[in-house]
């Protein structure tokens, strides 16, 4: 937040695209103000008003530069393409679909340690375990993060993939409860959120025009990797056995994560700054900056109720074992395209705008769809549909935050926002599971409680985009 001089002398409006860098005229009067208007300028809005052109600094004092990223100034503008750009996205690609698609994937695992090695443990005991690294993956978002703006995208990544894939081979010989749990749910997952947002912060250096379809494309992989994953993992187990079924995923993982931390890479270079709870903080004190953090809070709380009992539903309803194992698939192959179209979407008319239409036609499809659904057809139909919505919701939210942040504290302000989020992903599944127990096996209440939150989240969106630039239904933000 800028200081009251500050706020003074930099008379910028809030009902203007926060999306457009402002011209190098504009000034403060030293390197503070400097970044602490940075920060102003990219949560209000930077097209100046015609009656304040020129802004200038104080005339007893240095005239210096001030934009958005002045740092990002210097290496000037993102090239929005070029081969090295596009090569960090295709190993961003790589790094996304070995980490968030082997969450995306963990669901299959329920089932698995239910009649195998955990079966003399409870199914809401078992439930942990996936739920956990799911949380695992948001939580340590932040620490992540910090660690990418500080040291750039090569530590953390190397650090993220030795831990994944030591988790792995670690569950591969496990067969006590403890034991999975500690290396699948603690080890494995917190090397994920070392892949993840590193990726998405050094992503975010090279792009500015198209970084919705960059990001898009790039976050895919969790989608790509929900498709194969658990169909290769569920035959490996029937051929090979558990353990060389998780080690000859592992080894597949490797490879492509050995071509991610080769091509990962940030176009600026590190800005080591001294660790600071504020930096974890601070975020918060932005308006904007908050309410899409409940939004997005709001959209993990529900958003994965789908992926977690649309097999347990069709079970129930009569589908097939063989069918209702294709149910997550489905949604996570229609997810690939909206996380791909949709970001398009969003460098054309606006990534808020699209992130509130997408996120709410997720909600009214829970409810209008999902909760009437009561055979096969319909249950199919919801999930190719939902998979399309839901691509765009958990997807596009980096390109929001991206939107008003100084691109040099990216992966800082990434992590501390899907932080917050983590506390939906590891309560949202428990809740609805407790709903249905209360309703005795039945699915309504689980259905209205995801719907519902959806449709909250894409209200504090449309609060958040409301704080930026009004009323105005046609600004593109």
């Amino acid at each position: 937040m800028a200081s009251t001089s500050i706020d003074k002398e930099l008379k910028i409006p809030a009902t203007v695209t926060p999306s457009h860098i402002p011209s190098s005229n504009h000034s403060v009067s030293s390197q503070e103000p400097l970044d602490k208007a940075a920060g102003q300028s990219a949560s209000r809005g930077n097209d100046a008003d015609p009656d304040t052109k020129d802004l200038e600094a104080a005339p007893d004092q240095p005239e210096k530069t001030a934009t958005p990223n002045a740092q990002a100034t210097e290496f000037g503008p993102p090239p929005d393409g070029g081969w090295e750009a596009w090569l960090v996205v295709a190993g961003g690609f790589c790094t996304i679909f070995a980490s968030f698609g082997w969450i995306n994937c963990i669901g299959v695992f329920q089932d698995y340690y239910e009649f195998h090695q955990l079966s003399n443990f409870s199914p809401s005991t078992i439930a942990w375990i996936p739920s956990t690294e799911s949380f695992m993956l948001f939580f340590w978002g932040p620490v992540a993060g910090k660690m990418a703006d500080d040291l750039g995208p090569r530590w953390p990544l190397l650090l993220g993939s030795v831990l994944h894939i030591f988790g792995l081979m670690m569950t591969s010989i496990s067969d006590k409860y403890y034991q999975i749990f500690l290396a699948q749910s603690v080890c494995s997952a917190i090397g994920c959120s070392f892949l993840f947002y590193p990726t998405i912060a050094a992503c975010g250096t090279w792009f500015l025009k198209h970084r919705a379809l960059a990001f898009g494309i790039m976050v895919s992989g969790s989608s790509l990797g929900g498709v194969t994953l658990p169909i290769m993992v569920n035959h490996l187990v029937v051929r090979i056995g558990f353990g060389w079924a998780m080690r000859s995923t592992a080894f597949l993982l490797l490879g492509l994560l050995i071509f991610g931390n080769l091509a990962v890479k940030s176009r600026l270079p590190p800005a080591r700054r001294p660790i600071s709870l504020m930096d974890f903080i601070s975020p918060f004190a932005e308006v904007p900056f908050l309410l899409l953090a409940i939004g997005g809070f709001f959209a993990y709380f529900g958003g994965f109720l789908p992926f977690n009992y649309i097999i347990v539903q069709g079970k129930a309803e009569g589908m097939s074992n063989n069918l209702s194992g294709y149910l997550v698939p489905i949604v996570n192959a229609a997810s690939t395209f909206g996380r791909i179209i949709p970001g398009h979407l969003g460098d054309k008319y606006g990534v808020f705008n699209v992130m509130i239409v997408f996120t709410a036609f997720g909600g009214i499809l829970c409810l209008a769809l999902w909760l009437p659904a009561a055979s096969s057809a319909p249950l199919i139909v919801f999930a190719a549909l939902y998979g399309f919505a839901s691509g765009t919701t958990l997807s596009i939210i980096p390109a929001l935050v991206a939107q008003i942040s100084d691109i040099r504290k990216l992966g800082v302000r990434n992590g501390t926002l899907y932080a917050f989020t983590s506390f939906g992903v590891l309560t949202g599944s428990p809740i609805a599971g407790a709903i249905v127990n209360n309703q005795h096996g039945g699915f309504s209440g689980l259905k209205i409680f995801g719907g519902i939150t959806l449709l909250l989240s894409a209200v504090f969106v449309i609060f958040s985009r409301t704080v930026q630039v009004g009323m105005k239904a046609k600004v593109k933000i």
